[in-house]
């Protein structure tokens, strides 16, 4: 079961996430960047799969378009924690892989608080405002 507001917790302000093999996966993750793309493959709780990409902002050219990345998550047992494999891949350009490692170097801490029970709090990349 993937509940919404979990996932929304330590990336994105919301989710809309159809867990099963061609169901969406949208988060809202900042304010007019929002990631789009479906879920590939589930094997809980040991594999995800969902492609990745993000929805065009106004008149912006969109150098990821939703769905034409990949991204891969395994899990694997590792003594009393779990090894994390995570890789996103068919990014189109140097500038595009930098950009995302930013983000997930940003994001994947992150996960790591909220997978141990702890609220990661606020996203400090929302800004007081937002």
């Amino acid at each position: 079961m993937v509940e919404e507001d979990k996932a929304a917790r330590w990336m994105g302000q919301a989710a809309e996430l159809d867990a099963r093999p061609g169901g969406l996966f949208r988060v809202h993750v900042l304010p007019g960047h929002t990631a789009r793309g479906e879920f590939v493959e589930l094997d809980p709780p040991r594999r995800l799969v969902y492609t990745w990409g993000w929805e065009p902002d106004g008149d912006a050219p969109n150098a990821v378009p939703p769905g034409s990345t990949t991204i891969e998550i395994e899990l694997e047992p590792a003594g009393a924690a779990t090894r994390v494999r995570f890789s996103h891949r068919d990014l189109p350009s140097a500038e595009a892989t930098r950009s995302h490692t930013e983000g997930w170097d940003h994001y994947l801490p992150r996960l790591v608080t909220a997978a141990q029970g702890t609220d990661p709090g606020r996203d400090p990349w929302l800004g007081a405002g937002a």
